[in-house]
């Protein structure tokens, strides 16, 4: 496995940690009042936006995933439009799995959604940039020593991290503390935003430890 190619993630990895800790300090400088608990809602989009258009920078910058295929025009439309849908219907998922774990149903119907949005963010639209609207390759990716990269390693990571950090993020919720942060769903959101970034630092660390055993053969 060449050093280069786990630097490579490494540096990609970090860029998107810096850009999260961006979300929650530049934008403070220009609205006033902005805070990460005070204007929650506001910081879940722009954290969203952010991750999202980082993502698909690096991903078309440095292709992490490039086929010896060249597509036409007309399937990298095809092929953008279906990863959109996708996306959309992630959203969708998200939102209907936390409804069922809790989340209200009729009330923060906006709360919940923007929650289900930053999961995809972290989750389905990694997997987008690596994999493709490609169903078989997600499948196979998250089974067991399923990833033929170490960028589909890092997918495999920061997604459970992230998933993990938002469930875990729910158990002060129902605490009589009172706290603001308690509130929906800030606590969930901020476990799954450090779950993300704990994700993101430890997947390069794992792969560098690991990289004799990772042989990464070809199915």
């Amino acid at each position: 496995m060449k050093e280069a190619e786990i630097r490579r993630l490494l540096a990609a990895n970090l860029l998107c940690v810096f850009s999260v800790i961006l979300t929650a300090v530049v934008p403070a400088f220009f609205w006033d009042g902005f805070t990460v608990l005070g204007t929650h809602l506001a910081w879940l989009c722009v954290c969203s936006v952010c991750v999202s258009t980082l993502n698909i920078i690096l991903h078309l910058v440095l292709k992490p995933n490039l086929s010896p295929k060249r597509s036409s025009f007309a399937q990298k439309i095809s092929r953008f439009l279906k990863c959109c849908i996708y996306f959309f219907m992630s959203c969708i998922l998200f939102h209907a799995i936390i409804v069922l774990y809790g989340a209200p149903l009729i009330e923060s119907v906006t709360e919940t959604f923007l929650f289900a949005v930053l999961l995809s963010t972290f989750t389905t639209l990694q997997c987008l940039c690596v994999l493709g609207p490609n169903i078989q390759a997600w499948i196979r990716v998250f089974s067991k020593n399923g990833a033929m990269s170490i960028w589909e390693s890092s997918l495999q990571i920061t997604t459970m991290c992230s998933i993990l950090g938002a469930w875990f993020g729910a158990f002060p919720i129902p605490l009589d503390w009172d706290r603001p942060w308690q509130v929906w769903p800030i606590s969930c959101s901020l476990g799954a935003t450090f779950g993300y970034v704990a994700g993101l630092i430890i997947a390069p660390l794992w792969i560098h430890w690991n990289r004799k055993q990772l042989t990464y053969k070809s199915r």
